[in-house]
């Protein structure tokens, strides 16, 4: 079955031919994966998803998702939907994530499947997502969180770091704080709704909340906002940063590993 035409409004050429829609919500650790996306070189966590999907579906579906992640990055709500033709989809949505989970490595995991409208698509109809990031602040790592924490040993200023968060919040231009990724992009201008510091103990967990996110973006912003904790800026110069749309003036990159996509947003975030 060749891939349907899908347009921007997310709605599918083959709604009306003979088709079901279904919807997953992916989980998976990101530390093996060049990212989600099929890879030239590499593998994708999407490659594994679509070879566990061939195995019940003969027409071999396609997976279409709401976001992408980068290489070592994480996901516990990755949405993504597929199309599979009438004829073929006679097994309930409960048992077809039982057999597909069957399919999969232990590292990536289909946590629901769902039937969806003809007209949901993961992506275009995505209306916001939340990220979270994970810094363990102490002078000694803990060993059980080494693959999903930025070990940072030095002391933080929690105030300074809300402060900063703080300013993030809004309609910005963050030209500051995205990579190059070597080709010419649209508007960098996003919303952000939600951008705190909640802290337990050693572990500082970083909320991020919008309705859209740019190449990198979620990494710089912790970066940069645990740069502020270290004293190495003040929380005001967050306003400097963003203004300048230079990247070389804002903080540096968090480390991959950890980023988690938490969940994607289809009505107004809550």
């Amino acid at each position: 079955m060749g891939t349907p035409s899908i347009n921007r409004a997310g709605h599918s050429a083959s709604a009306a031919a003979g088709v079901r829609k279904l919807k997953l919500v992916i989980a998976y650790d990101g530390t093996g994966y060049q990212g989600w996306q099929v890879q030239r070189t590499g593998t994708g966590v999407q490659e594994k998803v679509e070879t566990a999907l061939a195995k019940l579906f003969p027409s071999q579906p396609r997976l279409h998702s709401s976001s992408r992640t980068d290489t070592g990055v994480h996901a516990l709500g990755m949405v993504a939907h597929f199309e599979v033709p009438h004829a073929e989809s006679r097994m309930s949505t409960l048992k077809l994530a039982l057999a597909l989970n069957a399919w999969l490595p232990a590292d990536i995991r289909v946590v629901s499947v769902r039937a969806a409208a003809a007209d949901f698509h993961a992506r275009f109809q995505a209306q916001g997502k939340q990220y979270r990031y994970v810094v363990w602040n102490h002078p000694a790592m803990n060993p059980l969180l080494r693959a999903t924490a930025w070990h940072v040993p030095r002391p933080l200023d929690m105030a300074a770091m809300r402060a900063a968060a703080q300013l993030f919040v809004g309609r910005h231009d963050f030209q500051s704080f995205t990579a190059n990724q070597g080709y010419a992009r649209g508007s960098t201008v996003r919303t952000l709704t939600r951008c705190e510091v909640k802290r337990s103990g050693a572990q500082f967990t970083l909320i991020i909340e919008g309705d859209g996110f740019l190449y990198k973006m979620c990494r710089a912003i912790v970066g940069t906002v645990v740069q502020v904790g270290q004293g190495k800026f003040p929380p005001a110069e967050i306003k400097t940063m963003l203004a300048s749309k230079d990247r070389r003036l804002a903080g540096v990159n968090a480390p991959a590993h950890g980023l988690v996509l938490w969940k994607v947003f289809y009505g107004r975030p809550k």
